[in-house]
């Protein structure tokens, strides 16, 4: 059996459509829609459709909503999906057949056409970017919300995820730390139904710090060990410059070589600390 978790604020709208087509495409599974303190009919419309929900007194977050419901989910397969209609419910076998073939999380990858606005795409593209350096391997969607993953691998890193937007990116990434199999399937969005509950301006740091959770998350001395270097070069390059002219060691020279001890040191024990956290047996407890 699969289970399908579906984060909701404030969605009823888009679930008045999305609920009945999963029903009728997907009669077997348990749908579970956690509902993230919503004022509007979505208590109504689950109970209208037979459908399990998980209620919260008040708004915790997106990825709060998520570690709720995989908790909550009985099915050896969860299906995560946004509830504001983005995702199309037919793409579903997808990304289970995919599943099938010995992968333990498969995602639905959105080309250019199904991002929401310029800024944004240009932003999962960058991201994108980053994670495939970071880990080696093609990363199509960082932050695709819509996957399918082995419900006993996603439960190993519940503990990780944050109570924000930014759950794919860590679960992403902790899959590929722990060597699970990760696949991308290419899928078409459609327009959200109602208003993104995300604020470019509010949300923007937050989005620019998911840069160095991919780096934490994966290999912090992927990123610390290169910073270390350019500091090192710089000061090779302030002493030579210095040591021409005035035939002297300056004190800029010595804080950019301290600098890049600093920072080598500090990449070596996230790295004890990255290794720390994926060591085998310490997500159960």
């Amino acid at each position: 059996m699969i289970s399908i978790v579906l984060p909701a604020k404030n969605e009823a709208q888009a679930l008045a459509g999305l609920l009945p087509r999963l029903r009728r495409l997907q009669p077997d599974a348990e749908i579970i829609v956690v509902d993230d303190g919503s004022s509007d009919a979505t208590a109504a419309l689950c109970a209208d459709h037979g459908v399990r929900r998980l209620s919260s007194p008040y708004a915790m977050g997106n990825g709060a909503a998520i570690k709720r419901g995989a908790r909550a989910a009985s099915g050896e397969v969860i299906v995560f999906m946004d509830a504001d209609g983005q995702h199309d419910p037919a793409d579903i076998p997808k990304l289970l057949a995919k599943l099938d073939a010995g992968y333990d999380m498969v995602v639905g990858a959105r080309g250019w056409s199904g991002q929401a606005s310029l800024g944004r795409g240009v932003a999962n593209g960058f991201y994108n970017r980053i994670a495939s350096w970071m880990t080696g391997h093609a990363v199509a969607d960082l932050t695709s919300g819509f996957r399918a993953v082995r419900a006993d691998r996603f439960r190993e890193f519940v503990h990780l995820l944050p109570n924000g937007f930014s759950y794919p990116t860590t679960i992403t990434m902790a899959f590929f730390r722990s060597a699970y199999a990760v696949a991308y399937v290419p899928i078409e969005v459609t327009e959200r139904v109602g208003r993104s509950h995300i604020r470019p301006l509010r949300d923007g740091i937050r989005f620019l710090l998911i840069i160095f959770k991919i780096a934490t998350l994966y290999s912090p001395f992927k990123l610390f060990m290169p910073a270390s270097a350019l500091f090192f070069l710089l000061g090779c390059a302030n002493y030579a410059y210095t040591y021409l002219h005035a035939g002297r060691l300056t004190n800029g020279s010595t804080l950019l070589w301290s600098a890049a001890v600093i920072v080598f040191l500090i990449g070596l024990v996230s790295e004890q600390i990255t290794a720390l956290t994926y060591k085998p047996g310490d997500a159960q407890r």
